[in-house]
């Protein structure tokens, strides 16, 4: 038991901590980086995707090389989001064991003087994102030319949010002689030329992708225009028994709007995103997680740090950029035994990047059709049925009981129940409430003009639309007759030829105008009222050269 760990020698005390935690083997990233980071002659850097176990690769030697009371701050960690800053400074804290070792997590989000109170009381290790970390340097509260240790975490995440020239100056304020340490799941440039200009010796790790779905998740997509995406989603949700899950959206506009548009729809729903303050987040998801929210709408980075094990859906609303988000994100549903459904929603033009994404991340994706109307309405009425039945078998209070007695006198029971239900579910079983989905075999024919996409916005007009483009040939005069534009205007009868006037003297070049007169003159050399030829250099009334400071005021 924890041999493998003892063999990358690690004390005492962080074998205790991982036994406790549930560690039993190391993952191969562990095994090829700590024993690298122990022996402190290089750096590093790893390329490897989310799941693999990176966090403990690197806080176990910083854990195993930091001293305990001292003065100055030993490592600073960077990552892209507050969750995942939040993340790993608690893995930091499990990890740590009986070694008193101060940890801080320092984002945007909450109060700068809380922060800054316990930098001032002296941290050992510091994790935040670079944006809150910048403003601590220049307040001169966090001080990192001692530190041993730079890591930056999901390197390429930072990059893709515009923290490049943040990486950069925290870079610069590090102490030149530390160990920097840079994990990523993708290797672009920006990121091979922060190791070229920072770096000095290092080795490279690349950890062989693997299939990392879950076998107790079904996955599903189904391929819809989109402007129906919003009316999809819906009856994904309506013929679900008990939908607890997770939408995903590329953006944080996506995620307002679909939220907005959910919620009006009564449904239960909330988002969550990088522009909300830490409190509005920590307050909607106790809401999801005490389940009085059954609809979570999020991105990828403001996902990160969720751990609920009981979903029954994850829906990329948007399509992921790469499979390994894809795997992230599916990820989250079918766990603990329990059985979860990952549904995709692709336009005909994604079709390629959804088989590329099936064939990296691994297991079959069916294609489905979405319900019909009838169908929908179909299932909500079997669910009315045996919500109903349950009621009926658990009992009913006394005052129920003498208002359905007092209906019963004058009314038959299949009557006062219909009433009732008809009451109660009126709207619910409405089936005006959904619209007819286009086909999306000839969505792609169909002019767009006055449409809206899926998330109700105006789509950008296609020449198509426009007056006067591709399509509009035919067009009506304000008499009213049609008239074909490549021939003569309407009152004309003769077919117009480009290459001739429309007045039956000789040809003439368009280059060189008519003077009033008639005679062809060169505008470059003389103008038509006859005067004399014009220089830029002298002034107006021909009189000698003026500087351009003559014309000041």
């Amino acid at each position: 038991m924890m041999e493998e760990f003892k063999k990358l020698g690690l004390s005492e005390n962080v074998i205790a901590a991982l036994k406790k935690k549930g560690y039993v083997t190391p993952t191969e990233i562990q095994q090829k980086t700590i024993p690298v980071l122990l022996e402190g002659k290089l750096d590093l850097i790893a390329q490897s995707q989310t799941g693999t176990g990176k966090t403990a690769s690197f806080a176990i030697p910083i854990i195993e090389k930091a001293k305990e009371n001292s003065k100055h701050v030993q490592a600073i960690i960077l990552t892209p989001t507050r969750e995942l800053a939040l993340q790993v400074s608690k893995e930091i804290e499990s990890l740590r064991g009986q070694k008193r070792l101060r940890v801080l997590a320092v984002y945007g989000g909450t109060s700068m003087n809380d922060q800054i109170q316990k930098l001032r009381q002296g941290i050992d290790i510091v994790v935040g994102t670079p944006g809150r970390v910048i403003d601590q340097i220049k307040r001169r509260f966090l001080d990192l030319s001692q530190v041993s240790f730079t890591v930056l975490d999901e390197a390429d995440e930072m990059l893709n949010m515009g923290f490049l020239e943040e990486i950069e100056k925290i870079l610069e304020n590090t102490n030149p002689h530390q160990r920097m340490l840079l994990f990523s799941a993708t290797m672009p440039k920006p990121i091979q030329m922060i190791a070229k200009k920072f770096m000095k010796e290092h080795l490279f790790l690349k950890i062989e992708n693997k299939q990392l779905t879950i076998g107790l998740t079904e996955q599903v997509y189904y391929e819809v225009a989109s402007s129906d995406k919003f009316e999809a989603l819906r009856r994904v949700i309506d013929i679900s028994d008990e939908f607890y899950g997770i939408i995903f959206c590329k953006t944080r506009v996506e995620v307002d709007i679909l939220t907005r548009q959910l919620i009006d729809k009564n449904y239960s729903a909330a988002g969550i995103h990088g522009d909300i303050s830490q409190e509005q987040r920590e307050k909607v998801l106790s809401l999801f997680r005490a389940k009085r929210v059954n609809i979570l709408i999020a991105t990828d980075v403001a996902a990160r740090g969720i751990d609920v094990n009981d979903l029954t859906h994850v829906v990329n609303y948007s399509l992921p950029q790469n499979p390994e988000s894809y795997v992230h994100r599916i990820g989250r549903t079918g766990r603990a035994g329990k059985s979860g459904m990952a549904v995709t929603f692709i336009i005909p033009s994604e079709r390629n990047r959804l088989r590329f994404i099936e064939k990296i991340a691994g297991g079959e994706m069916n294609r489905k059709e979405l319900p019909s109307i009838n169908e929908v309405i179909a299932f909500k009425k079997k669910h009315i049925r045996q919500t109903v039945e349950q009621y009926c078998q658990a009992g009913t209070s006394g005052s129920y009981e003498e208002i359905a007695k007092e209906i019963l006198i004058s009314n038959t029971p299949v009557s006062a129940l219909a009433s009732v239900l008809e009451l109660a579910f009126k709207a619910v079983l409405n089936p005006q409430n959904y619209k007819e989905l286009r086909g999306v075999n000839d969505s792609h024919r169909t002019s767009r003009k006055g449409k809206k996409d899926s998330f109700g916005q105006n789509y950008r007009k296609q020449r198509s639309d426009r007056d006067g483009g591709f399509g509009s040939r035919n067009k009506r005069t304000d008499d009213g007759p049609r008239f074909d534009s490549r021939k003569s205007r309407p009152d004309s009868g003769k077919r117009f030829d480009s290459k001739k006037p429309h007045s039956e003297g000789p040809r003439f070049d368009s280059r060189k105008p008519r003077s009033e007169e008639g005679q062809r003159f060169d505008s470059r050399k003389s103008r038509p009222d006859g005067g004399k030829r014009f220089d830029s250099k002298k002034s107006f009334s021909g009189g000698k050269k003026k500087s351009f400071k003559s014309f000041k005021r």
